[in-house]
């Protein structure tokens, strides 16, 4: 990982797709965005004008299979995690995501449509440091039978991801990733997301993965893989559950200094974990540039350090 200066995105680069659950068209936009402006989503298409929602972990309205963004009014874009995983593994810190539609695009059920995209616009360094959310003290969250946590670790951001399921095919599986572009890249962009046959019925009766197919799922019976490709990598489901990690983590709004391990996780685990880190004032602080590899010099005022005060806006008046 660079630690010196922001960047963002040369020019803009478009995707067109489906959503896996809503099953409607939708194009995506990526394109450049001001220093300390973070990821914003633009939702288009509405009646009347866009609106705008600042991808942060206080903008999250529903983890239910997809990490869903929104604002008063309502939700906004759904699905938001494999892009938002494609520019933080690639090492953006600004950029607008655009969207004509309630849900960003599936593509192949990975992140490798997003990241050819910002192949495409290009990546270019901005006049300001780069800020990160450090991790000062462990932080972790049990939901049931599933277990997160966030700690401490001097050397960037570093994914440890265990999955255990009851389907014999997919089982239990683990991967590690010490995030940085070339390994997200080689690693886990190309992770697809998965399912299994047998909650097919129910899934489209609550809504749900109305425009999955074979072609952006991984799908398994309980004797074994139904797509006649077959899988990238033995291990596709864990890494690309690191992958979805890297998106919702990024919901941090600042990239993150820390080790985060996840057991049976899942969208709610992770952001579980990222809003308890958040709301201990104690358990964190912004470092910048160079200073987060070494001596970790923080930032003064936190509330004017990250995204011009949205930061503060979003996380509440603990933010000083």
């Amino acid at each position: 990982m660079k630690f010196s200066r922001q960047t963002t995105l040369r020019a803009q680069a478009s995707v067109a797709g489906v959503g896996v659950h809503s099953g409607l068209p939708v194009t995506l936009t990526l394109g450049p965005a001001p220093v300390d402006a973070g990821f914003i989503f633009v939702r288009t298409g509405l009646e009347g004008s866009d609106r705008e929602v600042q991808a942060t972990a206080g903008q999250v309205v529903a983890t239910d299979l997809a990490t869903v963004l929104g604002d008063s009014e309502g939700p906004l874009v759904s699905t938001a995690e494999h892009v938002l995983a494609a520019l933080r593994g690639m090492g953006v810190d600004n950029a607008t995501i655009e969207v004509d539609g309630p849900e960003v695009p599936i593509m192949d059920g990975s992140a490798a449509a997003f990241v050819a995209a910002i192949d495409q616009a290009g990546i270019v360094t901005q006049p300001a440091p780069r800020r990160f959310i450090q991790v000062l003290k462990p932080i972790s969250v049990a939901i049931g039978d599933s277990f997160g946590e966030l700690r401490p670790y001097a050397d960037g951001f570093r994914a440890e991801v265990e999955i255990d399921f009851a389907n014999p095919v997919i089982g239990r599986q683990s991967y590690t990733l010490e995030l940085v572009p070339e390994r997200f890249r080689r690693e886990v962009a190309r992770a697809r997301t998965f399912g299994l046959m047998c909650d097919q019925a129910r899934l489209w009766a609550a809504g749900y993965g109305r425009g999955a197919s074979f072609g952006n799922t991984v799908v398994f019976d309980e004797e074994r893989l139904l797509n006649p490709e077959g899988l990238r990598y033995a291990d596709e489901c864990a890494r690309h559950k690191v992958l979805d990690v890297i998106g919702d983590l990024s919901l941090a709004g600042l990239p993150l200094l820390g080790a985060y391990r996840s057991v049976r996780g899942g969208h709610k685990l992770n952001h579980a974990v990222l809003t308890a880190l958040l709301a201990d004032r104690t358990a964190w602080r912004v470092v910048e540039g160079e200073a987060a590899r070494r001596t970790t010099r923080p930032v003064g005022d936190v509330g004017r350090g990250i995204v011009g005060g949205r930061i503060a806006a979003a996380y509440g008046p603990d933010v000083s």
